[in-house]
């Protein structure tokens, strides 16, 4: 099987219209070709790798013939009518069981099928059991009626791939709405767990959360509120809030590249000389934090790179990277400044 035909048969199974149930519009099509063209048998044939399969059919029963003895196969050859006057009298049909034997073709007529893409997929074809020609009208008519045919393929794919947009999309809100949820009772934790607060002497939180930038821009509020309740690192509630959004941030846009299937986990943890320790975890391959340059020499500047770890770095009092810089550890000391 050579390229272009695997290509044929690739654009064939794009259409996804192989073995389906009749649908009105091409019966309709191949009825008027069977009236106009005045043959008892007309058929919309589809040109698969071992058989020829009818969408539509007139005047016979069958649903499909083996491709070695179809007219079809031939007449996809072409992009013009492919006409075969008299079968019994054409060396390339005299020996073909449809013509030897029932129903004993005898003149057929085909006009290719053809995909915007230039692909032949099968025929809009009349067919008689005497030998006959058609006349110009009706050569003319059989050419519109196949342009109605693809017209109508056209349409049956753009419905069927709008259907499956919207099914994605509506899968993409019901997961949405899936993680809204999780995050809801991740926020609930929180809440429930800074309640506590005044029971102990320091608070651990551990949360795994999609990497989406509503669900860390929620969590970080809900981390804050902790942080805030246990007065951790008074006083500089900003600088902490400031690093945890740039660190989440970097972990969604570079450790999980934006994809919020990905989960990222975020510990926090306070101790009663009002420290707060942060660590943000992410998935992805790491990089050495050594490399990124300082986005205030030269140009850099107006750049984005290095700028969420520069920040992070001045807000903070300590800064760790761990597991080839898929995790940072950030660390805020309470009490009054170390200048004061």
């Amino acid at each position: 099987m050579d390229a272009e035909e695997v290509a044929r048969l690739e654009a064939l199974r794009r259409y996804r219209i192989l073995d389906t149930e009749p649908e009105k519009a091409f019966d309709d099509l191949a009825l008027l070709a069977s009236e106009i063209c005045e043959t008892p048998i007309a058929m919309i044939s589809l040109v698969d790798a071992e058989r020829q399969w009818f969408k539509a059919r007139v005047g016979v029963t069958i649903r499909e013939t083996s491709r070695s003895i179809a007219f079809c196969a031939h007449a996809i050859t072409q992009r013009e009518l492919f006409i075969v006057r008299d079968a019994a009298g054409d060396e390339r049909f005299r020996d073909n069981p449809l013509v030897v034997s029932q129903p004993k073709l005898r003149f057929y007529a085909g006009a290719p099928l053809v995909t915007p893409d230039g692909y032949a997929l099968g025929t809009l074809c009349v067919v008689d059991r005497v030998p006959r020609t058609l006349s110009p009208d009706q050569e003319a008519a059989l050419q519109a009626l196949k342009r109605q045919a693809e017209a109508q393929m056209e349409l049956r794919r753009n419905l069927f791939e709008l259907r499956q947009a919207l099914e994605a999309r509506d899968q993409a809100e019901a997961r949405q709405e899936r993680l809204i949820g999780e995050l809801r009772e991740a926020l609930d934790h929180v809440e429930k767990l800074s309640g506590l607060v005044p029971l102990c002497s320091s608070c651990r939180l551990n949360m795994v959360i999609p990497a989406e930038p509503r669900a860390a821009s929620s969590v970080c509020d809900g981390v804050m509120q902790v942080v805030r309740e246990m007065k951790l690192a008074a006083g500089k509630e900003f600088e902490v809030e400031m690093a945890l959004r740039e660190a989440l941030a970097n972990a969604i846009e570079h450790g999980c590249q934006g994809d919020p299937a990905k989960s990222i986990q975020c510990c926090v943890a306070g101790d009663e000389s009002g420290d707060v320790v942060i660590v943000v975890r992410d998935p992805g391959a790491g990089f050495d934090p050594t490399t990124v340059p300082d986005p205030r020499q030269g140009d850099r500047l107006l750049l984005d790179g290095g700028r969420g770890i520069h920040l992070i770095n001045e807000f903070m009092d300590e800064v760790r990277f761990a597991h080839d810089g898929r995790e940072i550890q950030m660390r805020k000391r309470g009490g009054p400044p170390a200048d004061a």
